[in-house]
């Protein structure tokens, strides 16, 4: 009898036997098993001796995985697209969305030994360089009643890689007096990939989701092997890689935590569970904000442009905050302060990534920081732009005293008095 997806199998090749659930396959000349250990394996045709069957897919097996186990925790699931919420179009070279929850859930099972779903939301599907505040907005409102009901134990989000981080500063600021876990996890291949990290990411993404730990963090690959994951910090998180497992790194801090699929272990302090708290949804957002990188040779006609239709922007500087100013052909410093005086909130970051500002070392950091450019220590580039929209984004912070006052307010973690990692 020939076998099928969703059967068991043993497949004998020219190398060795193993065994499994076979999983279609969108590779052409690739068969693709998922192993006892709930990874994908793929197996060139030519190399099939043999494929023999152990057991036929129960019917009704799918539905049954679902059943609801009174002595695990519920979670919340929502799905925003990626490449976690996708899979390979060979003919085309290019990803297509999964068409509906369930066949995640398929190709991952796992997750059910861990936590119930309770409910799954998929308000969007989309590449994360297609999100903007909007979006941004739309899942903390998910997430507020989701953490607010009393049987649910946290939440969990797939999301695209390359912007995540910005989503996850978002959540950050937006959920305040978080109460659950709030979970952020991807996939840097796709789901049906042998070599996907997808399942190792939902494991432990579910482990977090259902700890003590009461904060928006990310949870991915701590390495390019599948043994465990970091649980990091959602306001001090960056995209480092542009295709390794462990592309997310913490930056000038370390992991709150490393993630097994059967444990976790705590590695630094973080805010913990309070289920006699309610969330609070704080989204107010002003898009009228901008990110740019200083570089040499920069035209001042920049700041007079943002300061016709900007009403903030975040400069990304040099290491220890400075840009071209006093000697430089192109002297920065009248066009900043003519924008500041027009209104425009100034705030510097340190393009270094890692690292921090300190503009009191030299002479031209003083010189800026005496004009009224807001240093932000060792806050990244991209929680700084999503901070700046969130403060510009309440109207009770009018003054430039009152803006300055609360970017440096140590909001959600997004300073670290002592560099660490």
């Amino acid at each position: 009898m020939e076998a099928k997806p969703g059967d068991r199998v043993s497949i004998r090749t020219v190398h060795e036997t193993l065994e499994g659930t076979l999983v279609e396959s969108y590779e052409a000349g690739i068969v693709l098993l998922k192993l006892r250990n709930g990874y994908n394996f793929g197996i060139k045709k030519e190399d099939i001796v043999s494929i023999d069957l152990i057991g036929k897919k129960k019917e009704g097996k799918k539905k049954e995985a679902r059943k609801v186990n009174s002595k695990l925790p519920n979670v919340d699931v929502i799905i925003t697209g990626g490449t976690i919420s996708s899979r390979v179009d060979y003919q085309t070279g290019g990803v297509k969305w999964l068409t509906n929850p369930e066949e995640l859930f398929e190709l991952y099972p796992e997750i059910f030994e861990i936590c119930n779903v309770r409910k799954v939301e998929i308000p969007f599907m989309k590449a994360s360089e297609n999100m903007d505040y909007k979006d941004w907005q739309e899942i903390a409102k998910i997430c507020e009643k989701s953490l607010n009901d009393g049987d649910c134990e946290g939440v969990i989000i797939t999301h695209g890689t390359d912007f995540l981080h910005y989503t996850a500063a978002a959540l950050s600021f937006f959920l305040k007096d978080l109460n659950k876990p709030v979970v952020l996890t991807y996939s840097q291949r796709s789901s049906d990939r042998a070599s996907s990290d997808a399942a190792l990411n939902l494991q432990c993404a579910a482990r977090v989701a259902c700890s003590d730990i009461a904060e928006v963090v990310l949870v991915g690959h701590a390495s390019s092997n599948d043994d465990f994951c970091y649980a990091l910090r959602g306001s001090k998180v960056r995209k480092l890689h542009s295709s390794r497992r462990d592309a997310f790194k913490p930056v000038n801090t370390m992991a709150i935590a490393r993630v097994f699929p059967d444990r976790i272990e705590t590695i630094t302090g973080h805010r913990t569970r309070d289920d006699n708290k309610k969330v609070k949804l704080d989204d107010g957002f002003n898009d009228k904000i901008a990110l740019i990188k200083f570089y040499p040779g920069m035209d001042p006609e920049i700041f007079d442009f943002l300061s016709t239709r900007y009403h903030g922007v975040v400069i990304e500087v040099s290491g220890l905050g400075h840009l071209a100013i006093d000697e430089a052909r192109k002297n920065l410093l009248p066009a900043i302060k003519r924008a500041i005086d027009n209104g425009l909130i100034v705030c510097a970051a340190c393009q270094t990534v890692y690292g921090r500002l300190d503009p009191l070392v030299y002479s031209p950091g003083r010189k800026l920081m005496n004009y009224g450019i807001i240093f932000l220590g060792d806050m990244l580039a991209e929680t700084a732009y999503v901070k700046l929209g969130f403060v510009l984004g309440h109207r009770q912070w009018k003054t430039k005293e009152q803006i300055r006052e609360k970017m440096l307010e140590n909001i959600s973690g997004e300073f670290n008095n002592r560099l660490e990692g």
